[in-house]
């Protein structure tokens, strides 16, 4: 299950110029030239290249310029009903903050949630990317699904990306930190714990602190257990020498 929420690496890693932005709307864009910023109002969209911002209203602050040209943006606000689109993910929530200062870029929604051809991730609270950590975290009732029927639930999920050898600034995800209240579903177990990670390259989540894996009635508890998302297995092992995993097998009616 690769959490992807890079899409704001997509549409953000190259330098944001009023220039290069189209900003349509159906009722009005202004241009507030003493305050240095853009305003369009109503099904406004900001596009550039296979990527675009659809929201209610779209506001975008910018700096430098002169009269006949706007200058480098250094925030964009859009707020009812965001959608973003990249040839790789959507994303939907009820407002978007991106700010070039702080280097943020915040998603909010109820939830906030990102869609790709393979998984979906949503949030409660919120999801933020900072783009020169190269990291995003998800938080507030935090829920990744995928295809075959994998989930993964928490309070918070942290995400850090890499660039992909394979293509030219390109990013991938090389590691997800998960940290409460979780639990994983797949078609033959359900997992929980305290706090785990997830590596993408391998399938492999790893699970720490009160471990539960209940399999098919059979239930195992110990401080550690990993499970493998590709081919369903998951086991638990013992910390050190001094533990011990416990378990209960149900047995089989004849």
């Amino acid at each position: 299950m690769k959490l992807i929420v890079s899409l704001f690496v997509l549409f953000f890693a190259t330098s944001a110029y009023c220039e290069d932005i189209n900003i349509t709307a159906d009722k009005k864009v202004e241009w507030h030239q003493k305050t240095q910023k853009m305003v369009a109002i109503g099904n406004a969209v900001a596009s550039k290249g296979g990527m675009s911002i659809k929201s209610n209203t779209l506001t975008g602050y910018y700096q430098g310029g002169n009269k006949q040209t706007k200058g480098k943006i250094k925030q964009v606000i859009a707020n009812g009903n965001v959608k973003m689109h990249t040839p790789r993910a959507d994303a939907f929530g009820d407002n978007l903050d991106y700010n070039l200062e702080t280097d943020t870029a915040i998603l909010i929604g109820n939830p906030a949630q990102i869609k790709t051809d393979k998984e979906t991730i949503s949030a409660q609270k919120n999801i933020t990317y900072y783009p020169s950590e190269q990291k995003a975290v998800a938080i507030g009732n935090v829920s990744a699904t995928d295809k075959q029927g994998n989930q993964i639930f928490s309070d918070k999920m942290v995400a850090y990306f890499k660039k992909d050898k394979s293509a030219e600034d390109s990013m991938s995800l090389d590691k997800v930190n998960i940290f409460g209240n979780i639990k994983i579903i797949t078609p033959d177990a359900e997992v929980t714990a305290d706090k785990g990670s997830y590596l993408p390259s391998s399938g492999l989540v790893k699970l720490f602190n009160n471990v539960i894996i209940n399999q098919q009635g059979n239930i195992l508890k110990g401080d550690k257990a990993e499970t493998n998302l590709n081919t369903g297995i998951s086991k638990l092992i013992a910390k050190d020498k001094q533990s011990k995993v416990m378990g209960v097998f149900k047995e089989k009616k004849q």
